[in-house]
């Protein structure tokens, strides 16, 4: 490698000095300095993003954090051509503001004053002119263009319906969260929590109720919610957090049969829970023998094996309710159809045998959260009975819409269990033989926890 050691360069005629050929390189030694040769208007950037106070330098641009709060760059002492340039780096100068401070006497605009940088995601170059004026902006740019991060979570059965996704969990598990949206109304999600339904009744019996039924649509994922949405009551609400919420997902209750330990009720289902929302089971259905007629209280309440009083719903009480009562038959003794999420249970009708109905079960509630519409937490159908042997065969109550089993037909038909994870009541056994399993109630439906999000 030549070397040339000279103390200047000059030309030797005409206006222009040529450093270097085409596609030639010229570089200035480590640790040189240069003047005269003014900036082209940019800046090396400093990419550690500065925390606190400091001292800017000449042709660099820094990224301020004021995340932790505001502070203050100082700029360097102003020398014609000098450049600094600073950048909003979390998108928070609008809330800690960052302060530029000029050197001694120099100007900032023509005024020897601090400036305050407050609009988030903004960005400024300053060049230093002269004495006059100081430090002039020559750019400024005020948007914030940003990729917006958010929900990432897993847990249960992942699909996805447009831009949202859907956790549906059909047994216990965990809905983790591992980032939350930077936007927050979308960290208030959508839900659908079914507990399970209750079991239906032995002999004549009452029909299960279904478990409770509650849900929130939030305005931000478009789907068609049922009646009950809670959103407008805002302790309905759930603002998820980075964070693991354990998914409880209810049993239905097991049917009533002969002999059993509470004289041949339903038993009541169990509850379903996601973060502060609690769905109560439903009541199990009343029986005829051993004064177990009156149906249970629940979610919504198990029919009554007549003559007998329906079990209240939405226990214990929400906003809006979670369920209805069972059907209630005084002097009656068809079984009555358990309480469904919308329409309570119906009544046995009277007199006995020909023209008679047992009760049918009451509706459910249907939500698309899903993203298909599907009812779930329907009532069970009551039990049929009859006068005496000889009688024609009866069917028993109906099924309630959303998953409810229907009633057992005379003679000693077995209540119909209900269908899995809608939180459906079992069917009311019939009377007949007193020997088990003829006239046993139908178990109630396991629950459901549905979970829906933005996610782009």
């Amino acid at each position: 490698m030549s070397k040339i050691e000279v103390d200047a360069i000059d030309k030797q005629s005409g206006s222009t000095l040529t450093l270097g050929g085409s596609g030639t390189a010229v570089t200035l030694a480590c640790g040189a300095t240069q003047t005269g040769f003014g900036r082209t208007g940019t800046v090396d950037w400093d990419t550690t993003p500065k925390t606190a106070t400091f001292s800017a330098v000449s042709g660099d641009g820094f990224f301020a954090n004021t995340e932790g709060g505001a502070f203050t760059m100082n700029l360097p002492a102003g020398v014609a051509g000098a450049i600094v340039s600073v950048a909003d780096y979390a998108g928070t100068w609008q809330t800690n503001n960052l302060t530029v401070s000029p050197n001694g006497t120099d100007k900032i605009g023509g005024v020897n004053t601090d400036l305050v940088l407050n609009t988030e995601g903004q960005s400024v170059t300053f060049v230093f002119v002269d004495s006059t004026q100081g430090w002039i902006n020559t750019m400024d740019s005020t948007s914030n263009e940003r990729a917006a991060a958010f929900i990432t979570a897993t847990g249960g059965t992942i699909t996805t319906s447009g831009n949202c996704k859907i956790h549906t969990f059909t047994g216990p598990g965990t809905f983790a969260v591992s980032q939350i949206s930077t936007t927050s109304a979308e960290n208030i999600v959508s839900y659908v929590v079914v507990a399970g339904g209750g079991g239906g009744g032995w002999d004549r019996a009452g029909g299960g109720g279904a478990g409770g039924f509650r849900e929130v649509k939030s305005p931000l994922t478009p789907y068609t919610a049922s009646p009950l949405d809670g959103y407008p009551s805002s302790p309905n609400r759930v603002t998820l957090t980075a964070a693991s919420f354990p998914i409880t997902v209810g049993a239905g209750g097991n049917g009533g049969a002969n002999p059993n330990p509470v004289s041949g009720k339903g038993l009541s289902g169990s509850n379903s829970i996601f973060s502060t929302v609690t769905s109560a089971g439903g009541g199990g259905g009343g029986a005829a023998p051993g004064g177990a007629g009156p149906g249970v209280d629940g979610g919504s309440g198990g029919g009554s094996s007549g003559p007998g009083t329906g079990g209240s719903g939405n226990t214990p009480p929400v906003t809006p309710a979670q369920g209805t009562a069972g059907g209630s038959t005084p002097g009656v003794v068809h079984g009555s159809g358990g309480g469904g999420a919308t329409v309570a249970g119906n009544p046995g009708v009277g007199p006995l045998n020909p023209g008679t109905t047992a009760g049918n079960g009451g509706a459910g509630a249907t939500s698309s959260i899903n993203g298909t519409p599907t009812a779930r937490a329907g009532g069970g159908g009551g039990g049929f009975s009859s006068a005496g042997s000889g009688c024609s065969p009866f069917p028993g109550g109906q099924p309630g819409a959303g998953g409810g089993g229907a009633g057992g037909s005379y003679p000693g038909g077995q209540g119909a269990a209900a269908t899995v994870n809608t939180g459906g009541g079992g069917g009311g056994g019939s009377n007949g033989p007193n020997t088990s399993p003829d006239g046993n109630g139908g178990n109630g439906g396991s629950g459901i926890v549905i979970i829906r999000y933005k996610y782009q």
